[in-house]
C-alpha cells in the first residue's frame, strides 16, 4: 500500500522538509476526485455501497490543509458505529482550527461506520466488527469493503493516526491512551497525548491500529466514555489530546503552558467480577486509585439482607466500570489498571482543569455552551 514519507521534526517541533517536499505540498491533496490546495479546508464525499433499501450511503471526509508544510494526520471517531462521544471530539477539533496558522493536513472523519451509526449498532449489517476486519477487501463483505476503503483512501495518506473509541453499553471508560510503546514513534505521540494514563497495549489481530502501524503509520486509541452517550469532560480530554499531537508534530504552534505530569503507564490491566447475584452499589468512581483488597463494591438482594463485598484483587487505577446495577455472578464490574505504587495523579484535580467556568477559547466556539451532564 502506498504511503507519503514521515516527514522529521526540528528541534523546535516543526516539521523538517527538503525543497523537494515544500513543492510537493503546493500541489492540491486529491481525493475521490476533489482538490483541496494549502490553506483551504473541503469535505469529500467518499461513495461505500448503498442499502439494501437502495439508499446511497458515503464516507464524509473533512480535509483541512494547512497553509504551510508538514505532515498528514488522520483523526477518525465511530469505527464502532454506537461510539458516539468521538464524533464531538472530531467536531470539536475542526471547528478550532485556522488553515492561516497551520501546518500540514488533518483528515477529520467523524463517523467511519455510517451503517452502524444510524442503527445505533456497534457493527455493521453483516454482523461484523469492522475493528477486526482489516485490511479488508475491495472484493470481500460489505465490513471488509469499508475496511478496505478506509486503508486506501485514509491510512495511505496519511503520516500518523488517532482512533477515537468509547466503552461499550453501560459502560465507561476513564479517558485514556491505548498504544504499543515498543515502537518509540508510537510511544512519543501517545505521551505527547496528555491523557491520564497510557495502557501499553498489544494490538489485536484485524485491528486498525495493527495494520496501520506496519504500513508505517503510527497509530493511538483513545478510550473514554461510554457507547451512545456524550461526556463533557471526556470530550474536551479528548480535543486538548488531538490538539496536543497536532503540536507535537509540527502541525500547531507548541503551547506555552506548562507541561502536566507526564501520563501514568500501565503494563497489565484486569477485570474484577461480581462474587454474586443482584444490585451492585458502586463505590469507587472512574479514575478512582484502589488498593488491593479494597472493597470497591457491593452486591445485595434487593432488600439488603445479604450482602456480598467486591474487593480489588489488584492495586491501580479503575479505568473502566459497569454502569447496571443489576448484576449476574461473574459479571465484569471493574476494568483496573495495575500500576506499581500510587501515583499523584488526583482524580478531583483532573474534573476540575477540564471544567473551568469559561469555555477557553482552544476547546472550540468560545461562544458554544458545554454540553449539560
Amino acid at each position: 500500500m502506498p504511503n507519503l514519507a514521515r516527514p522529521t521534526a526540528d528541534i523546535k517541533g516543526r516539521p523538517a522538509l527538503n525543497a523537494a517536499s515544500r513543492r510537493a505540498y503546493r500541489e492540491p491533496f486529491q481525493l475521490a476526485g476533489e482538490t483541496v490546495f494549502p490553506g483551504e479546508q473541503r469535505t469529500i464525499e467518499i461513495d461505500l455501497a448503498p442499502t439494501f433499501s437502495n439508499d446511497d450511503l458515503s464516507l464524509s471526509v473533512h480535509v483541512v490543509r494547512g497553509a504551510r508544510p508538514g505532515p498528514t494526520l488522520f483523526v477518525c471517531a465511530a469505527l464502532h458505529g454506537d461510539e458516539i462521544n468521538g464524533v464531538e471530539i472530531v467536531r470539536r477539533v475542526v471547528r478550532s482550527l485556522d488553515t492561516r496558522r497551520m501546518a500540514g493536513t488533518l483528515l477529520a472523519i467523524p463517523i467511519v461506520n455510517v451503517y452502524g451509526f444510524n442503527m445505533h449498532s456497534r457493527y455493521l449489517p453483516d454482523g461484523r466488527d469492522l475493528n477486526r476486519s482489516f485490511p479488508g477487501s475491495s472484493s470481500g463483505s460489505l465490513t471488509g469493503r469499508l475496511a478496505d476503503t478506509f486503508m486506501k483512501e485514509i491510512v495511505a495518506r496519511s503520516n500518523y493516526g488517532i482512533d477515537l473509541h468509547t466503552g461499550g453499553r453501560h459502560r465507561s471508560n476513564f479517558p485514556q491512551v491505548r498504544a504499543e510503546l515498543d515502537d518509540p514513534e508510537v510511544q512519543a505521540i501517545a505521551e505527547a497525548f496528555g491523557a491520564p494514563i497510557i495502557i501499553d497495549s498489544r494490538v489485536r489481530d484485524g485491528s486498525l491500529r495493527e495494520y496501520a502501524t506496519e504500513n508505517g503509520v503510527p497509530v493511538i486509541l483513545y478510550e473514554s466514555c461510554e457507547a451512545l452517550r456524550f461526556d463533557e469532560v471526556y470530550i474536551r480530554a479528548g480535543v486538548k489530546g488531538v490538539q496536543n499531537v497536532m503540536r507535537h508534530i509540527g502541525m500547531l504552534r507548541k503551547s506555552r503552558a506548562k507541561v502536566k505530569n507526564k501520563p501514568i503507564v500501565s503494563k497489565a490491566t484486569q477485570w474484577i467480577r461480581s462474587p454474586g447475584s443482584g444490585i451492585h452499589r458502586v463505590l469507587v468512581p472512574l479514575g478512582g486509585q484502589v488498593e488491593k483488597g479494597q472493597v470497591i463494591g457491593v452486591v445485595a438482594d434487593p432488600l439488603g439482607f445479604e450482602e456480598v463485598e467486591v474487593t480489588a484483587s489488584v492495586a491501580g487505577i479503575v479505568i473502566g466500570r459497569s454502569n447496571l446495577p443489576t448484576v449476574y455472578e461473574g459479571d465484569a464490574l471493574f476494568h483496573i489498571a495495575k500500576v506499581s505504587a500510587r501515583t499523584e495523579f488526583e482524580y478531583e484535580e483532573f474534573h476540575e482543569e477540564l471544567l473551568p467556568s469559561d469555555y477557553s477559547h482552544d476547546q472550540g466556539d468560545p461562544t458554544e455552551a458545554p454540553i449539560a451532564g
